[in-house]
């Protein structure tokens, strides 16, 4: 006989004692140590589940100061996130359907209950709702990460291109409510649907992981074009594959190297004329400073060099006026906000 060693904390809520103890005794079977709080109505298990954490409670349904749905009710609104197991002698079968969808864990007939049968319920449903609170956290923290960021986002359907949720930076950005943004398609937005993009999708379906990376053009509800890198990866979404889109506006990012393009333009034409033009005037002047040092010179010949070094001394001088003219013209903290 296979017995449990982890220590489970049970609350028991009955009033016979002979059940109770018949399901003491089914516990003591099958878990060597359990914590169990043994209480005999309504008012005693208030107090308790507002005193102690309990990891499941047996219930019965007929209790001298409550009973029926009333009291199903009412331990829900206390158990909080503990699953409640419904222990009864009545097997009525629209009863036990009504319990489970009011939100009990499981329904037990008395009659037919065994150490196994209970120990089965107890540790199925204790890991049932781990599981169910580990998804819970989960989508809580996607959700979080998902409609709190202010970048852009959506889910859409792989096949379709149906958006399936947005958040609220994409509903900032594009124009649209919620509401209307659920009832358009990937191709409503994107101006220019890549061709590559779709070919990457179709070719990767199937696999539970992918993320594509692309530039595209998309149109805001109001006209307005945009350029935008989008990053793709497919995720696990309500029992099946959608994409989640993660949509980055580089439309500044763009303007700016283009203003940045058109100042190198600038840049390297200034650069140009001062290792050409400049270089002209510069290397007569450096020649004439030579024949200027002879000492076999003439006087008319000194006179031709003087007014030759004057011309090419203006001529350079014109130049570096045009030099800084273009560089004035270049404001790149205006061209570059």
């Amino acid at each position: 006989m296979n017995i449990s060693e982890n220590t489970y904390h049970i609350l028991l809520v009955e009033d016979n004692p002979g059940d109770a103890f018949l399901v003491k005794d089914y516990l003591s079977e099958k878990i060597i140590n359990p914590i169990i709080d043994h209480v005999t109505n309504f008012k005693q298990a208030e107090a308790s589940l507002k005193e102690k954490h309990f990891d499941i409670i047996l219930l019965d349904l007929s209790l001298p100061d409550l009973n029926g749905e009333e009291l199903i009710t009412k331990m829900l609104d206390l158990s909080g996130d503990t699953p409640i197991l419904i222990l009864t002698g009545f097997p009525d079968i629209d009863f036990s359907l009504n319990s489970l969808k009011l939100g009990v864990s499981d329904y037990l007939v008395k009659d037919e209950l065994n150490a196994t049968a209970l120990f089965k319920s107890i540790v199925y449903n204790i890991e049932r709702k781990k599981t169910f609170s580990r998804l819970e956290t989960s989508e809580k923290r996607y959700s979080d990460l998902f409609h709190l960021s202010p970048q852009p986002m959506w889910v859409y359907n792989e096949k379709t291109l149906r958006f399936l949720d947005v958040n609220k930076a994409a509903i900032e950005k594009y124009g649209y409510n919620e509401e209307e943004f659920l009832k358009l398609k990937l191709t409503d937005i994107q101006n220019t649907f890549s061709g590559k993009l779709n070919a990457l999708l179709q070719n990767t379906k199937g696999r539970e992981k992918m993320f594509l990376q692309n530039l595209s053009q998309h149109k805001t509800k109001n006209g307005d074009l945009i350029k935008v890198e989008i990053k793709n990866t497919r995720i696990n979404y309500k029992h099946g594959f959608a994409i989640l889109c993660i949509a980055t506006d580089i439309s500044e990012r763009l303007s700016y190297f283009q203003a940045l393009k058109k100042q190198n333009e600038k840049l390297s034409e200034i650069a140009w004329i001062q290792s050409h033009m400049v270089r002209s005037p510069l290397t007569k002047i450096m020649g004439i400073v030579d024949l200027l040092k002879s000492k076999e010179i003439t006087d008319e010949e000194f006179t031709y060099l003087i007014k030759s070094l004057e011309d090419s001394s203006r001529d350079l001088d014109e130049i570096i006026r045009k030099i800084n003219k273009k560089s004035k013209n270049i404001n790149l903290n205006q061209q570059l906000s």
